[in-house]
């Protein structure tokens, strides 16, 4: 959210605010859970891989130095009882259309201010315009409104747009998607016994600050409780119960807060340190103190509850650090600068992948089902482009967004597969 990053994803993704979620964190690799056969071996996610046809067209027409990160491309045919090629979940019993528009009105607002105009003036990728992205999306909403099935929808696509595949991260069309969400936390406007661990206003005068910026561990001290030493003094935002609990807020760039009083707020991602992020998860791995194998954020929460010392050793080693301001209960924003949607927005990297734009995710996604147990699904999902990370990095990496409170965030904290990622634009002669 402006930062996006998503822990296991987010193992390397923390922090980027916009710098959109958990969020790119820890980026530890899992074995992707999206290489499953679905329906029948034509049908399974290879399937949506960038065609070799189009990779070497890539390869012949750019240079090694200069690789177009998106290759136009005919709409995927979907199989015969394959419904992981449909976003079914628009036309459900409940029907998921309200979300989805919001998104694409957010989307809209966006494409029509200044900052998108400058976004798409030098756009790297041949034939997407802000005009035409604009006018797909207001295409797109039209049939979004007017079909009633997915598969009638996914019909119309296919008879007017074309999708343009990011090449991903082995130019062969696979890119990494992980998650993030809003955090609830309870939270202090003022430091009491329970309440010692802040959160941080922007200061005033951070842009005169001298480079290279001060480390986390010099602006709060290695335990999180000395910033009223130095230049972060005066600036405490809310106070937080725990040592963690700021740290998590400055990973996912944005945080829900239940004030003792009954009232929640929220804050938001304000600014942040010249430092990359550097993943504690990894941390561990390094030092041995945790497998590589399977790794994911609960595994690593988990760790540090039984261990809560050893926060003062790996927090400080992250030199990154996030400001914040409070919203007054706005929702969390996209680099954007448009709320985001749960389940209909993503983060990618805004100097490859066009703004505001309609995409289309395939990929493994968890949900937790009746019984209240996580489940893997391979899904595909019509997303706004409305956020990025500063782990997000490169045409490989997805950060999807997942809304916010517990449960988004444990569906987050296991996000890690392998799949796909399309934009959709009207073909020229509309």
């Amino acid at each position: 959210m402006k930062k996006t990053l998503a822990w296991l994803g987010k193992f390397n993704k923390i922090i980027a605010i916009s710098l959109p979620v958990v969020l790119s964190i820890l980026l530890v690799r899992m074995q992707s859970l999206a290489d499953r056969e679905l329906i029948s071996p034509e049908c399974q996610v290879k399937k949506w891989d960038m065609p070799v046809s189009l990779t070497a067209e890539n390869q012949d027409t750019f240079s090694q130095k200069q690789k177009a990160p998106l290759i136009p491309r005919l709409p995927v045919t979907c199989c015969q009882g394959d419904t992981s090629c449909l976003d079914e979940v628009l036309y459900g019993q409940i029907p998921d259309k309200k979300a989805l528009m919001s998104a694409i009105a957010r989307s809209l607002q966006y494409l029509q201010t200044v900052n998108a105009a400058a976004a798409y003036q030098n756009y790297p990728v041949a034939g997407i315009t802000r005009d035409r992205v604009l006018k797909s999306l207001k295409r797109f909403r039209e049939l979004l409104l007017k079909t009633n099935s997915a598969t009638e929808l996914h019909h119309a696509i296919q008879r007017e747009f074309v999708l343009y595949q990011s090449v991903g991260k082995d130019n062969k069309g696979s890119v990494l998607f992980t998650a993030y969400y809003e955090p609830l936390y309870a939270a202090s406007r003022v430091p009491t016994t329970e309440y010692r661990y802040p959160v941080y206003r922007l200061p005033p005068d951070f842009d005169s600050w001298p480079k290279p910026h001060p480390t986390r561990e010099e602006l709060e001290g290695a335990d999180g409780l000395q910033s009223a030493k130095g230049k972060l003094r005066g600036l405490q935002l809310f106070w937080f119960h725990d040592r963690l609990e700021p740290y998590l807020t400055q990973i996912e760039g944005s945080a829900k807060l239940q004030l003792p009083d009954g009232t929640q707020t929220t804050i938001g991602y304000a600014g942040n340190t010249a430092y990359n992020y550097k993943s504690i998860g990894r941390e561990l791995v390094d030092d041995g103190k945790l497998p590589l194998e399977g790794i994911t954020l609960p595994i690593i929460l988990n760790y540090f509850q039984k261990h809560p010392q050893e926060l003062n050793i790996y927090i400080p080693r992250d030199r990154s650090f996030v400001f914040f301001q409070e919203n007054h209960g706005e929702p969390a924003e996209g680099s954007i600068n448009v709320p985001l949607t749960a389940e209909r927005s993503i983060a990618t990297d805004k100097s490859l992948m066009p703004p505001g734009a309609l995409a289309l995710i395939h990929a493994s996604i968890p949900f937790v089902n009746p019984t209240g147990k996580m489940e893997e699904r391979i899904v595909s999902r019509y997303v706004l482009d409305q956020d990025t990370g500063g782990a997000i990095k490169g045409a490989g990496r997805v950060d999807y967004f997942l809304g916010t409170g517990k449960i988004a965030g444990d569906r987050a904290g296991v996000t890690v597969s392998n799949g796909q990622l399309f934009y959709l634009l009207l073909k020229s002669k509309n």
